[in-house]
């Protein structure tokens, strides 16, 4: 007498074909999945038998969850190296992505104490903001705010109102090299504001890097400030000590 073969678990037949899914690019890297609802209904199973399934991909690293979102194909992260020449469109093209800057703000304020720190400028001078967001793939990957001494580079807000790139905005002010002079990371949340432009939850890891540019005379050019989706992005640190 022959026994019968044990029956794959339901849970592991809904994991296998999620996974199909994804090898066939049924849904691609940062896509949402269809809610627990959705799937029970496709499968003809109760939520709790989706949400173990799901959990399988989550061990494996192909879905990510986020409380109160749902469930997202995992994206592969960016590699972004932090050097003394960090330059956001070489660095992604090198990495095999396609880099997109999109331009959210451009304005001219007085500078905080400790942006004035970081620019050498006296407090309260002006400085130019420019806040922006990176893409690789037309995926976000960080929220940006770069800001100019305003009275050292005469001329830099107009020059960021013809392109969205760092490095040809300050040559066409006459800067025509920088390097990083600094840079600090820090683990931070994602408050309201971040979770909207980087498509998260608010709350989840974000890492902050905060830099000063600096040109040949040793003079700081930039201060800015990233905010990277800790799940998309993986910096490496090359050439220089990080404090």
């Amino acid at each position: 007498m022959h026994e019968n073969p044990r029956k794959t678990p339901i849970w592991q037949a809904i994991a296998d074909a999620l996974r199909s899914d994804l090898a066939e690019g049924k849904y691609a890297p940062g896509d949402k999945l269809p809610t627990e609802a959705g799937l029970a209904e496709r499968f003809g199973v109760n939520r709790h038998t989706v949400r173990h399934g799901i959990s399988a991909l989550v061990e494996e690293g192909l879905i990510r969850t986020r409380r109160g979102s749902g469930a997202f194909v995992a994206a592969t992260p960016t590699d972004y190296p932090i050097g003394q020449r960090v330059r956001f469109h070489e660095n992604l093209i090198a990495a095999g992505r396609r880099p997109e800057k999109r331009v959210l703000q451009v304005e001219m304020r007085s500078a905080t104490a400790g942006e004035a720190k970081a620019l050498q400028i006296p407090v309260s001078d002006p400085v130019c903001a420019y806040h922006g967001l990176s893409l690789a793939d037309g995926q976000p990957i960080a929220v940006f705010e770069s800001l100019f001494p305003g009275r050292r580079l005469s001329g830099i807000a107009e020059a960021l109102g013809q392109t969205s790139s760092v490095t040809e905005a300050l040559r066409l002010v006459g800067i025509a090299d920088y390097t990083r002079a600094s840079t600090r990371l820090t683990a931070v949340r994602a408050t309201a504001t971040h979770a909207l432009h980087l498509q998260v939850s608010e709350g989840d890891p974000l890492l902050k890097s905060s830099s000063v540019n600096a040109d040949d005379r040793g003079a700081p050019v930039e201060f800015g400030r990233t905010w990277f989706a800790g799940d998309r992005v993986t910096l490496t640190l090359e050439g220089y000590s990080v404090s």
